[in-house]
């Protein structure tokens, strides 16, 4: 019988790598107790706080409201409508950009990710100038449209959601087996029917987990509805009213979980998708390629142009107003407006770009961490940081950022220190798009080979310096991408951070939504303006940096 013994240096990595693992969970694990968690808790709780005591009344009163049933209704209403309308958008134009061989791609494709660089309230802004009492239709041909209420959220969501159902749409479109199709044509089908019984069942996955990404970020927008909705009020909007217009916290908390339900629901139906699809594609398959039809490639060509231009037109609209004098009185052109002569100048834009900064570098430590923790130390603690790392998705950003309002507000409690200041702002906006960066890291993590690990471990390195030397190294562009995702959502973010806000802490896109509702609609335009080049440049210099290092076929773009 022999005895194996472990060497002491053997034993001292043994332990350390012990430490390092319980150290990554444990603190990953408590951020997201403490960012998450606590936030969610102080909703629900002050959700049955009542004038009487503890109870139901908060809910008794909203539930038998014919107000609070409207605006439940208009959410609904706004975010199906929405939903169906952006699906089908979104797929014929990821249609013609996967099945057709159309010219232009690449430029129609630009255009219709232009929404991502922008807040959501560029949209609202674009249909006030467009189709507004006195925009450029109304005042041109002398007609009297009312863009404000249900039909300029519609508008303006669909703009807003379409590049989020497309790119998930295009990635579904992207894959195709060659011998179905072949198989279809050689028994007399013909292209519609080829497409009801091929093509649309082999991305109904796809199609479904954009519908609920889609029904998800409309009925938790905030910033299309409350600039053009006039009237017609959804629950975002009444939050807002309830806490910022009355300082009923209680009555907003309320209407916080019912908007956390649905959303809630969306999330939980798109990842129940996601685990039943299965691959298309398979090592046998043919790749499907394309052939050149020149009436089939010109109709699509034609549909592209039709909704880009229409994406466009919005966009567009808002820069020209930019650099209008006095819109629409006067339209003689100036750059008056990019002087920033109005209340604390150009000031927030550069407190967005310092809190955006700050949200990138803080998500690369955190975000990454956690996917680390998740990847590495799978355990019963692993798998509790993997649910609290993903339920931010299911989390609408104003509930969120009422949360730490309540939760946070306190002194004496442990982060109070950091309340009033931009460090909050980044950390709402680190744990409001947590999933979405963790999702991706660990993605890119499970596809680095185990025997890196092995072999680091065999030449007796610990996993702290694994990871310093070799993991680190092998997803640094992952890293860059987190790092721009979190900075691009924090420029233009909104619903998360209205709460948080403060005049020493004002943001650029938050200016946007104060100046609209001024009517100073010129220098509205000119802030939403500047955000967009800020985005789009910090892009740029990302993706040369990836191309000088070498990096190729890789989009920041997500």
């Amino acid at each position: 019988m022999t005895s194996v013994t472990t060497s002491p240096v053997r034993r001292r990595h043994l332990d350390a790598d012990r430490v390092f693992g319980a150290a990554v969970v444990g603190i990953t694990g408590l951020l997201l107790v403490v960012f998450v968690l606590v936030p969610l808790w102080a909703i629900l709780k002050t959700s049955f706080v009542t004038p009487q005591g503890i109870g139901l009344g908060n809910f008794v009163l909203y539930f038998t409201s014919a107000r609070f049933l409207g605006i439940v209704g208009n959410t609904f209403q706004v975010g199906i409508s929405v939903t169906v309308t952006t699906l089908v958008l979104a797929y014929g134009f990821a249609y013609a950009m996967q099945r057709s061989c159309m010219p232009g791609k690449s430029v129609l494709r630009l255009v219709a990710l232009l929404p991502i660089f922008s807040p959501s309230l560029v949209q609202a802004l674009g249909l006030q100038f467009l189709l507004g009492r006195n925009g450029l239709v109304n005042r041109t041909f002398g007609t009297e449209i009312d863009i404000y209420g249900f039909w300029g959220i519609f508008i303006a969501d669909v703009v807003y959601a379409f590049p989020h159902a497309f790119l998930i749409l295009t990635t579904a479109l992207a894959v195709a087996d060659a011998r179905i199709y072949e198989s279809a044509k050689s028994l007399g089908a013909g292209p519609w029917r080829i497409f009801r019984t091929v093509t649309l069942p082999g991305t109904r996955y796809g199609l479904a987990s954009a519908g609920f990404v889609v029904f998800t970020i409309v009925i938790t927008d905030f910033g299309n509805p409350v600039v053009i909705g006039g009237n017609y009020s959804v629950l975002a909007v009444e939050i807002y009213n309830q806490v910022s217009g009355q300082a009923n916290f209680s009555m907003g908390a309320v209407i916080g979980v019912v908007l956390l339900l649905p959303a809630a629901l969306a999330v939980m139906g798109e990842k129940w998708i996601a685990r039943r699809q299965f691959a298309s594609v398979t090592s046998q398959s043919v790749p499907l390629v394309p052939k050149p039809r020149f009436g089939r490639d010109m109709v699509w060509l034609a549909y592209s142009i039709v909704i880009a231009a229409a994406i466009l037109s919005l966009v567009a609209i808002v820069v020209y107003a930019s650099f209008v004098r006095l819109w629409p009185y006067n339209l003689s052109l100036t750059l008056r407006h990019y002087g920033f002569d109005v209340q604390n100048g150009i000031e927030p834009l550069w407190t967005s770009i310092e809190v955006a900064l700050v949200t990138a570098l803080l998500a690369i430590v955190f975000v990454i961490g956690a996917a680390y923790a998740n990847h590495s130390f799978p355990s019963r603690a692993g798998r509790f940081v993997y649910f609290l790392a993903i339920l931010p998705a299911a989390v609408p950003g104003m509930v969120l950022g009422l949360g730490y309002i309540l939760a946070f507000n306190t002194p004496g409690q442990p982060v109070y220190w950091i309340y009033d200041t931009i460090l909050i702002i980044a950390v709402c906006n680190v744990y409001h798009y947590h999933a979405q960066g963790f999702l991706l890291a660990t993605t890119n993590l499970k596809q680095i080979s185990p025997t890196f690990d092995e072999a680091s471990s065999t030449l007796g390195a610990t996993k702290l310096t694994t990871v310093w030397r070799i993991t680190l190294p092998l997803i640094w562009p992952t890293i860059l991408g987190v790092g721009v995702f979190f900075f691009m959502r924090a420029m233009v973010t909104l619903s998360a951070v209205i709460f948080l806000i403060t005049p020493s802490t004002q943001l650029a896109a938050v200016s946007v939504l104060y100046l609209d509702d001024r009517g100073a609609l010129n220098q509205a335009a000119a802030f939403a303006v500047c955000i967009m080049a800020t985005v789009i440049g910090f892009l740029l210099l990302a993706q040369l940096a990836l191309r000088l290092s070498g990096v190729r076929g890789v989009s920041l773009v997500r």
